[in-house]
């Protein structure tokens, strides 16, 4: 009997699931030479530049740069292109990017894909189109005014000629092109797809079952590879026996790969890898290792411990990193001064998808295929990792599962090359849901200490606050232990109150776990933290805390903090372009409030909660319902979000990254926690580590795009996130009465 898993369609698991004694183990492979598109951009009739094919048959062929993870940018970026061209979408297909330096930046995290490539895909669009139209007009002998561009076609007003973009692609091809300031840019009125939005271009093949993750992907002879890892960071191997793991029928061989040194970067960690026939025979053969670890010094890592640290340093005086007036003499002229300490753990960003990577080194070469944030990243990761230059790594990006920025930090990647290498034939890795908890680069814990005056009225006149955290940076170095200035311009020296004495502080914490980014960043932590405190501040003035909240806002200005912190980030975008606009945010917030109900929502054990907060260039308010039963088991009947995004380039897209925002930012409100002892994670799969189910998440989720056709676009993927653990909070205690200060709420005693 053989030993190799026999692989099945997703259709035919669904259909054998749901038949009587019917049982399939195996998953949907795909062949990796069919993943990249058959059809290529650089072999279509005609390329006007690296983002365009057309072919004599009128198809169009647009190159997507940036990865599919739900965000739907994958479709979005290729829209705004079509748009340009006067393509007709159903004519247009796809051709996702391989990782190039020479698309830019292929990195798709930050929430920057359309504030960076907006005009880019315009441009590229409306500079083919222009060439079509000429191509048109000297093929007519007519003047180039009478021509036009409208759903695939060329049309010459006065006699009604048309000539399609297949039959002009040859034409076209001859034209020169056009200089960037003789290009003619739609007009708004003018967009066919830009604002209304398209279907998801993938979509009838995520629901039958035919969309390609990074789990699909397959090569003849490959093997599969479970690799054993030390449980503490920084471990290295003492001794192994696998003998018993070389028993099991499927396992080839072991293989060991050198423990990885700090700083660890995207390194692959090391441990000791079991080859095997399929997944299955690689995971037992793994269970059967035995090993001895040298622990080394993340050994100490105990969260009671930590936390316990944390919150000490942050009661006590920090490095400044923004200032304003006299703190100290404004306390001391206070009516009334209050205090409080805020708590955040780590957390996983745990998508559906665990990481998965396919790899083949040959020639000197590394070819991988992979559900991936940043191809480019993987080229270099990879490259470094087997002893190669990052061109000759060939990165293929197949759809992504879910990712919150733990796809973009390609160590899986790295760990399936080595293997190759080492073993001579293509390995692919992919990862359990307990590797994937165990070892994620974790969103950070923190600590934060506030401090403030209110005046006779209850305004407050000063204001302290001390946020300490172990920063991203020390993952990249080995030893930063302060945050940088993206870290601290992330809802921290950008508090936007309108308070005359105003400090900011920052301590430090050292990393005993891998720090990355995940969905908002730093804004998690800080905006939980600020956001509560001002609704503290409100109920200690006896006022209602959105009127509160606008009151403190103070009048519509624009910030720069210029001469009260050393640098404002604002995103990697200058604040001319993208002003810190509180007028803004004052909009989002009144609207929250008005289409939410809120002054119509107090009842016992039901109440509301509001937060407001901008993060990666967008204005986004929440206002969040919560219901407790007898049992103090919270559920929210209701979510009202309003987003000031700039214009909304693709509102059904835009619209469902703010309804799993409020699903995300739930489970980090109401279960989000990673712990340690002694170095080793203690979480390993939801059972321990939950995320939001179906009847624990928000049941209606409203979101309310402001239109701001004025404004540049910006983030829409993580603002969401921000504002939904405060608003949460802000309404539990509405309800209840008790404060509580430290995520997540699954550990409070609500009644």
């Amino acid at each position: 009997m053989s030993n190799r898993i026999q692989p099945a369609s997703r259709r035919d698991f669904l259909t054998g699931l749901f038949s009587a004694g019917a049982l399939i183990l195996g998953a949907r492979l795909v062949p990796a030479e069919q993943i990249t598109a058959a059809s290529d951009v650089k072999d279509a009739t005609w390329n006007p530049n690296i983002w365009i094919g057309i072919n004599s048959d009128g198809s169009v062929l647009i190159v997507t740069h940036r990865a599919e993870m739900g965000t739907g940018i994958r479709t979005t970026l290729p829209m705004i292109l079509a748009d340009e061209l006067e393509a007709d979408w159903a004519r247009v297909r796809l051709q996702q990017a391989i990782g190039s330096d020479k698309y830019g930046s292929e990195d798709t995290d930050g929430s920057c894909s359309i504030r960076d490539f907006y005009d880019t895909m315009r441009e590229a669009g409306a500079t083919a189109r222009a060439m079509l139209v000429n191509a048109a007009a000297a093929q007519w002998n007519v003047p180039l005014d009478e021509c036009g561009a409208h759903n695939h076609e060329v049309l010459h007003k006065k006699s009604g000629r048309k000539l399609g973009y297949g039959e002009l692609a040859a034409a076209a091809a001859k034209q020169p092109m056009p200089h960037n300031s003789t290009i003619q840019l739609k007009k708004p009125s003018e967009f066919r797809y830009i604002g209304k939005g398209v279907p998801s271009y993938d979509l009838k093949d995520m629901c039958t079952g035919r969309a390609v993750y990074g789990f699909d992907a397959h090569l003849p002879d490959m093997v599969y590879a479970a690799i054993e890892r030390a449980p503490v960071l920084g471990g290295t191997l003492k001794s192994f026996d696998d003998a018993q793991a070389k028993s099991v029928k499927g396992v080839q061989q072991t293989v060991v790969i050198e423990s990885a040194k700090p700083p660890y970067g995207f390194q692959a960690l090391g441990g000791i890898a079991v080859i095997a026939d399929n997944t299955w025979a690689a995971s037992q053969g793994r269970k059967k290792l035995k090993v001895e670890w040298e622990s080394g010094a993340n050994a100490i890592f105990q969260t009671d411990t930590y936390k316990r640290d944390l919150i000490q340093t942050a009661q006590k005086p920090q490095k400044v990193v923004r200032k304003a007036g006299d703190v100290e003499q404004g306390l001391k002229g206070a009516a009334k001064v209050l205090e409080a300490t805020y708590y955040t753990p780590l957390l996983a960003h745990a998508p559906m998808e665990p990481p998965a990577a396919l790899a083949i080194w040959r020639d000197g070469k590394v070819e991988a295929w992979t559900a991936t944030q940043s191809p480019q990243d993987v080229q270099k990761t990879v490259a470094q990792a087997v002893g190669i230059k990052p061109e000759d790594v060939i990165c293929h990006v197949t759809l992504l599962g879910g990712a919150f920025g733990r796809k973009s930090k390609p160590d899986y990647v790295a760990e399936a090359a080595i293997l190759s290498k080492k073993v001579g034939k293509p390995v692919k890795i992919a990862w359990t849901r307990e590797e994937d908890i165990r070892f994620d680069f974790y969103h950070s814990t923190s600590a934060m200490y506030f401090k403030a005056g209110l005046d006779a009225s209850g305004k407050p006149v000063s204001w302290l606050q001390r946020s300490v955290f172990p920063p991203i940076g020390s993952t990249f170095d080995g030893k930063s232990e302060y945050g940088d200035d993206g870290e601290m311009s992330m809802g921290w020296i950008d508090v936007p109150f309108d308070v005359p004495n105003f400090r900011a502080e920052n301590g430090p914490a050292k990393a005993h776990v891998r720090i990355g980014w995940l969905r908002s960043v730093a804004n998690v932590y800080h905006a939980f933290g600020v956001q509560c405190f001002i609704d503290e501040l409100a109920h200690a003035a006896g006022k209602d805390p959105v009127e509160y909240w606008l009151e403190s806002l103070g009048p519509a200005r624009k910030l720069d903090f210029k001469g009260q912190a050393e640098k404002f980030a604002n995103y990697g975008k200058p604040l001319n372009e993208y002003p810190y606009d509180t007028a803004r945010l004052r909009r989002v917030a009144e609207v929250a409030a008005e289409r939410s109900g809120w002054a119509n929502k107090r009842t016992a054990k039901r109440a509301v909660g509001f937060a407001a907060h901008r993060s990666f260039l967008s204005y986004v308010a929440a206002v969040v319902e919560v219901d407790i039963d007898s049992g103090g088991k919270v559920r929210i009947p209701r979510v009202d979000i309003a987003v000031d995004c700039g214009p909304v380039i693709n509102p059904d897209r835009v619209k469902a990254q703010f309804e799993g925002a409020s699903v995300f930012g739930t489970s980090v409100a109401l279960f989000g926690e990673i712990t340690a002892s002694d170095g080793r994670i203690d979480q390993g799969n939801f059972n321990n580590y939950p995320v939001a189910r179906l009847n624990e998440a928000p049941l209606e989720t409203h979101v309310h795009l402001i239109a701001n056709d004025d404004a540049l676009p910006t983030g829409t993927g993580e603002p969401g996130v921000p504002p939904m653990s405060p608003a949460i909070y802000n309404a539990v205690f509405a309800a209840t009465g008790k404060r509580f200060r430290e995520l997540p709420l699954r550990k409070q005693k609500l009644v």
